[in-house]
């Protein structure tokens, strides 16, 4: 009898655990092909999350760091920021993309070449404070 407590108290538990950590959907996502020589370039994603999750940190093998940025017009000039975070409201998608929301790559030694993939580390942090990490492998493409 004890047993069977135990085991639906893990199982319980095991069930919470996993409702609390959530994963954030990544989707539509790419890094734009880049040319010999050139040592920045940007990625684009889309993210969705049943809870509120804000994207603090990104890395990458094949760039010495990843930063996010926000890109907007003022008066007619595009202004490229680096942003701490990027929040992900509940059940709305968030779209990193060419003129928007983006992340910069710096410090890369050789080109991303069409047709291959890159696998990056996204860390998220939910409303509570926990942080969970997702990996996930993005094609390169030519920007069309």
């Amino acid at each position: 009898m004890l047993q069977r407590l135990q085991s639906a108290c893990i199982l319980m538990f095991l069930t919470f655990v996993g409702m609390a950590h959530a994963e954030v959907t990544i989707s539509e996502a790419w890094v734009r092909a880049s040319n010999p020589g050139q040592s920045v370039g940007a990625a684009y994603v889309t993210f969705n999350s049943p809870q509120t999750m804000r994207l603090i940190s990104v890395k990458t093998e094949r760039a010495e760091r990843v930063e996010l940025h926000s890109m907007t017009m003022d008066n007619g000039v595009m202004k490229m920021r680096r942003l701490d975070e990027i929040a992900i409201p509940e059940n709305q998608a968030v779209a990193l993309a060419p003129g928007g929301l983006h992340l910069m790559l710096f410090g890369f030694k050789q080109p991303f070449k069409a047709d291959e993939e890159v696998t990056f580390k996204f860390k998220f942090k939910d409303s509570k404070g926990l942080v969970v990490e997702q990996i996930a492998t993005l094609p390169v493409k030519s920007p069309q």
